[in-house]
């Protein structure tokens, strides 16, 4: 329920926390705390910790997840509404199912698998088309969309790791090793590159604060959990619960358009990420060097 309905919030809390903080600083500043929280809390608990090359790996993954997934991602929300932000990131299934053929110990893609892999892509295009002939605007609009299906690849490259690593630490604290990576990797990019300036408006701060707790230390916490002790196919259910939430959210707060096109195209991707979701097996747990 954390997964499928808080991860949904969470694109209208990134839209608006960007009114205040710069993306890489709002990156770095949420995943610092709810990684250092986190892991004091399991420390205090006296919960498992990784060690040794299982820490360099789930270290490794959080990399990918994180600090170039949710990144991107929130970079990308500087020009992309967050509903269809929402919208696009659903095609992440498509990118998990492409790292878990690829990566050793994966399934081949199947006939019924690159079916639904066809509807899915049909669906995005028809979502994303109206940008690819806009002109001003639209150029931001297109490197948005770009970034997201950055970020869907790095997400799903570290999630299908952290799935098949062969941890004895506690599902919690590898997603707060994550997240706290994830914060050092993005701050000497927070720091040293160019941004505007932080704008201290309460909307904004409150707006770091719930992704601090709901979207980091409940919702990706229980994300790692489930992926690590849940079928594959129960987990995928946020994948249609997130973009509906974020739709409703970015309609009744920003008013961002939703219209019959968006409405269609949201429809065929669901169809296509049913299809893969029905036709792939979950990946098994491996050593991945």
């Amino acid at each position: 329920m954390s997964v499928c309905f808080f991860w949904g919030t969470t694109y209208l809390g990134i839209r608006m926390a960007l009114e205040s903080f710069p993306p890489l600083v709002l990156v770095c500043t949420r995943f610092l705390i709810s990684g250092s929280v986190m892991l004091a809390a399991g420390w205090m608990l006296g919960v498992p910790f990784p060690r040794g090359r299982e820490l360099t790996r789930t270290a490794f993954n959080g990399i990918f997840a994180l600090a170039i997934g949710n990144a991107c991602l929130t970079i990308a929300e500087l020009w992309v509404p967050s509903g269809l932000a929402a919208l696009i990131l659903t095609t992440s299934a498509f990118w998990t199912v492409g790292a878990d053929a690829v990566l050793p110990g994966g399934e081949r893609l199947r006939l019924p698998t690159i079916c639904g892999l066809i509807v899915g892509c049909l669906g995005a295009v028809l979502l994303v088309a109206p940008a690819a002939g806009n002109s001003g605007s639209g150029g931001d609009l297109l490197l948005g969309l770009v970034l997201l299906q950055l970020s869907c690849l790095a997400w799903a490259y570290g999630s299908i790791r952290q799935r098949r690593l062969d941890t004895e630490s506690h599902p919690i604290i590898n997603g707060a090793v994550h997240q706290l990576v994830a914060g050092i990797v993005c701050l000497p990019f927070a720091l040293l590159i160019p941004s505007d300036p932080i704008v201290w408006r309460t909307r904004g701060v409150v707006a770091l604060l719930y992704l601090v707790v709901f979207g980091s230390i409940v919702g990706y916490s229980s994300y790692v959990y489930a992926m690590e002790k849940l079928p594959v196919a129960l987990v995928s259910i946020y994948t249609y619960v997130n973009p509906v939430v974020a739709v409703l959210l970015g309609w009744f707060v920003y008013r961002e358009a939703f219209g019959m096109r968006e409405a269609v195209a949201m429809g065929i991707i669901f169809v296509g990420v049913a299809i893969v979701s029905r036709y792939n097996r979950p990946a098994g747990a491996i050593e991945l060097d």
